[in-house]
C-alpha cells in the first residue's frame, strides 16, 4: 500500500473515525463492483456492500497490514457472497440485475486496430461480456473479476481466496477462455478450420499461460513462429486479447449516490454503536 493509505490505516486503528472513514470510502466502488458482479442483484450487492465495510471498520484493528487494504476488502467481501448464495435468496420483483444496470455502461474498447464498426457494437459488446461473466460458475467467475477486471496479482487473488496460486491461474485460463468463446463470434469473422492433415496446439490456453509469465521463451518462439504462419490460430489469439481488454474496460457504472449515502449512514451507525458509552 502506498504512504498515504498506510496513513490512514494507523490512524484508524489508532481510533481515529474520520481516517476510517476515509480509508474504506477509497475501496467503496471496488467493493461494490464485486459484489455487484457476483451477487447479479442490487438488493443483494447493496447488501454484500454494507455488511463488508462495516465488518471491515469493526475488524481494523485486526488487521495485520500484510496484504493490501484492497486485498483484505476483498476477502470481506467474498465470504459475505458466499453467505448471500447460500441464501439462496429468490429475485424480488422489481429488483434490477446488475449486469443489466452496467451495460449502457460498457466502456470502448481500448484496442488501436478496432475498426469503426468495433465502436458500433460497443454496448453490445458490453452486454455480451457481462452475460458471459455471469454463466461463469462462482468459483470461476470470482477469480476472473478479481484478476482480469480488478486487477489483482495472481498471489493476491490467491490470499482473497484462501486457494493456491496454481488453482487460481488454472481457474482462470478455463475463466478466459469460456468468456472468450461467448464473444468471438462479435470479435472475429468465423473461425476458419484447420489445414487439411495439420494440427495446431492449444494457442488459447498457452497465450493466457503467456499473460501469467508461465510460458517458457522457447515455447513462446515456438507459439510466436505457429501464429505467424497460421492465420486461424492467429485470429483466434487476437479474439482472447481483445477479451481480456474488454474486461479491464469493465468497470462498469459510477455507484449510484443514494446507494453511497445509503451505506454511509449504515457505517456511520454502526461505528457509533461499537464506541464506549
Amino acid at each position: 500500500m502506498d504512504a498515504q493509505e498506510s496513513q490512514l490505516l494507523a490512524a484508524a486503528q489508532g481510533g481515529d473515525r474520520r481516517a476510517l472513514e476515509q480509508l474504506l470510502a477509497a475501496h467503496f466502488a471496488q467493493v461494490e463492483r464485486f459484489a455487484s458482479k457476483m451477487c447479479r442483484h442490487t438488493a443483494d450487492a447493496e447488501d454484500v456492500t454494507q455488511e463488508t465495510l462495516i465488518a471491515a471498520a469493526r475488524t481494523v484493528g485486526n488487521f495485520r497490514g500484510d496484504a493490501a487494504v484492497s486485498t483484505w476488502l476483498f476477502r470481506i467481501a467474498r465470504s459475505f457472497c458466499i453467505k448471500q448464495r447460500r441464501r439462496g435468496r429468490s429475485v424480488r420483483q422489481g429488483d434490477t440485475s446488475l449486469d443489466d444496470a452496467a451495460a449502457p455502461e460498457a466502456r470502448t474498447l481500448a484496442d488501436a486496430t478496432a475498426g469503426p464498426e468495433a465502436t458500433l457494437n460497443d454496448r453490445q459488446l458490453g452486454q455480451a461480456l457481462q452475460q458471459a461473466i455471469e454463466a461463469l460458475a462462482p468459483m470461476y467467475r470470482e477469480v476472473l473479476l478479481l484478476r482480469d477486471v480488478e486487477g489483482l496479482s495472481a498471489n493476491e487473488v490467491s490470499e482473497v481466496l484462501g486457494i493456491r496460486v496454481d488453482a487460481v491461474k488454472t481457474r482462470l485460463h478455463r475463466a478466459r477462455l469460456a468468456v472468450r468463446d461467448k464473444l468471438a463470434p462479435m470479435l472475429t469473422p468465423a473461425e476458419e478450420a484447420p489445414a487439411a492433415g495439420g494440427s495446431c496446439p492449444d494457442v488459447l490456453s498457452m497465450y493466457s499461460r503467456h499473460m501469467e509469465g508461465d510460458i517458457q521463451p522457447n515455447t513462446c518462439a515456438e507459439m510466436e513462429a505457429h501464429l505467424a504462419a497460421c492465420p486461424r490460430c492467429q485470429g483466434r489469439c487476437d479474439s482472447l486479447r481483445r477479451t481480456l481488454v474488454l474486461c479491464k474496460s469493465a468497470v462498469g457504472p459510477t455507484v449510484p449516490v443514494a446507494t453511497q449515502q445509503m451505506v454511509r449512514v449504515a457505517l456511520q451507525r454502526a461505528l457509533m454503536k461499537s464506541e464506549p458509552e
